[in-house]
């Protein structure tokens, strides 16, 4: 069985400004990957033009465009005109799906949901107390289904991948100041990971955190683009 290389980035942060930038960058990528992942946070206010500038960038890419959107894609509430956009450039935006693809000669299916707060073991927000922070625990319950829906639906691919913005493990987040961690991740999204074990996990929104972590023994990629510090994190599995 052949390998698979994985392109991903996350924290791209398009605008107009940055649209030839960005176009330069997804051109450059030519054929060194099999599918380019994108982890949220794909604009900056989250508004429908800057969108557009990463989808005309997209176009330019001749591999499989996967993403997830992240908090600043919702900021001014166009996050589904932000989706229309890249999906006319033929991305696919997973907002909680599963897709499978037929890529370097094997099934790929790739589980992606943007993910959600809520702190990891030891300083998690719990299901009690008012009405609003209960409202975020179940926002991060949702999160956790739609993973565990997706892992079994792809559980048959040669190859399981989970994007995400947010994180679902603290390793990732080493370097962020510890205070504000729950507002990065959460660690009930590794529930479903753990007991599925996909091949790999890739998540953004932590800019100063580590490139990697674990859970258990499946590999967490952060590939945040500052702290990848290049176009693209490749990844081969």
């Amino acid at each position: 069985m052949g390998g698979l290389c994985v392109a991903a980035v996350g924290d791209v942060h398009a605008s107009a400004e940055r649209g030839e930038h960005l176009e330069r960058s997804f051109a450059a990528l030519g054929d060194d990957a099999d599918l380019l992942l994108l982890a949220g946070d794909l604009t900056t206010h989250g508004l429908a033009e800057e969108a557009t500038a990463l989808a005309d960038a997209c176009r330019a890419v001749r591999q499989p465009v996967l993403a997830v959107l992240g908090n600043h894609d919702h900021h001014n509430a166009q996050a589904d005109r932000v989706a229309e956009a890249l999906e006319d450039a033929g991305v696919t935006v997973l907002e909680g799906g599963h897709v499978v693809l037929e890529t370097a000669g094997m099934q790929v299916g790739v589980v992606g949901t943007k993910g959600f707060v809520g702190g990891f073991p030891g300083a998690e927000i719990a299901d009690f107390g008012e009405r609003l922070l209960r409202e975020v625990y179940a926002e991060t319950t949702r999160q956790v289904e739609a993973l565990e829906a997706g892992l079994e639906a792809v559980a048959g691919c040669e190859r399981r991948l989970v994007l995400l913005h947010y994180a679902p493990v603290s390793d990732t987040l080493v370097g962020e100041p510890e205070a504000i961690w729950a507002f990065l991740g959460s660690g009930r999204l590794a529930a479903p990971i753990g007991a599925h074990r996909p091949e790999a996990v890739f998540h953004g929104h932590a800019h100063h955190g580590q490139p990697r972590g674990a859970i258990g023994s499946v590999p967490v990629y952060n590939v945040a683009r500052h702290v990848i510090d290049e176009d693209f994190a490749l990844v081969r599995l």
